[in-house]
């Protein structure tokens, strides 16, 4: 038999027996006798059982009736919470936020967005897991984040990748290097010399060899012989002089490469598109709406590192 009950119907009971009076939980429900009679009638007539006795003085609870009432009192209770935590969600009250990004957004980028954030929507928690390009978009793909924050390594066809910033190539190098004192470098001039490379599996090694072939360079890419898998590796390795390395100028701006050279390179000037990557379908939570629409302004309105530009 389908069950047609409802809240309004354990809301109409659970009154009733409260009250013991039709006449008051009424009033108290803002109902008229005539529709809390026939809503009670409902519930004892989808249960099968008499619930209530009713008398000239007061309504009792039958035997039936006090079995059922904590039951009901839980299915209210349960669902109260529920729907006030949904409401909580959607006014930003509580929750959390997921981001996948690259260490150099992470750590160049976010904090003062993250910042912001936090101190606007105290309640919401927000975890950032910082990745290589292809580990991005498996998060993202995995629901394990609400966004991510990185290149299009691999074209996945369940995401939708929105470019917003647009990050120039260059060379690091000891601050003593020869070349270190030019504004641009050729990407002829640094062809020969000793390079350290990022490891296959990240978004820039990914893009150099891309690049590479488009553009009839010859990078070094194919069995480099010295390769890290962080950029905060790479740079130990450039200070320790194995090399020099090939970077875009955001991860070239954090703080490992602080007592290294980053100098453009041209002819041709080659950039990477940094996107937010979502899932198709999946609509995002307001909280990480918010936090989104604040990254995009932050993109648009603060003076980013130099050499990276919020024109893609």
């Amino acid at each position: 038999m389908t069950n047609n009950i409802s809240i309004r119907h354990l809301r109409a009971f659970i009154e009733i027996a409260g009250t013991g009076s039709f006449t008051r939980a009424a009033d108290n429900l803002h109902l008229t006798q005539s529709t809390l009679t026939a809503t009670i009638k409902q519930l004892e007539e989808q249960a099968g059982l008499k619930l209530l006795d009713r008398t000239t003085r007061r309504v009792l609870l039958t035997s039936q009736g006090e079995s059922f009432l904590p039951v009901a009192e839980k299915l209210i209770s349960d669902f109260d919470t529920a729907f006030n935590d949904l409401q909580a969600t959607a006014t930003q009250q509580q929750g959390q936020v997921g981001i996948a990004a690259s260490p150099s957004m992470i750590g160049r980028v976010l904090p003062e967005i993250v910042k912001n954030y936090h101190q606007q929507f105290q309640k919401i928690g927000i975890y950032l897991r910082d990745d290589n390009a292809g580990g991005i978009e498996q998060r993202v793909l995995e629901n394990e984040v609400d966004f991510g924050i990185g290149g299009n390594h691999s074209h996945q066809p369940e995401l939708n990748y929105q470019p917003v910033l647009s990050d120039r190539y260059g060379v690091v190098l000891p601050i003593d290097h020869p070349l270190a004192d030019k504004e641009e470098l050729s990407w002829q001039e640094i062809s020969k010399l000793p390079q350290v490379h990022l490891t296959e599996d990240t978004g820039t090694r990914s893009q150099l060899l891309k690049l590479e072939k488009e553009n009839n360079l010859d990078l070094q890419l194919q069995g480099a012989l010295i390769e890290i898998s962080t950029p905060a590796g790479l740079a130990e390795m450039v200070k320790a002089e194995l090399g020099i390395a090939l970077l875009p100028a955001l991860a070239a701006s954090t703080i490992a490469f602080d007592q290294l050279r980053f100098v453009p390179l041209a002819k041709p000037a080659l950039h990477r598109q940094i996107c937010i990557i979502s899932r198709k379908g999946r609509a995002l939570s307001p909280a990480a709406d918010t936090l989104l629409e604040m990254i995009n302004q932050y993109f648009e309105s603060t003076e980013l590192p130099m050499f990276v530009g919020n024109k893609p």
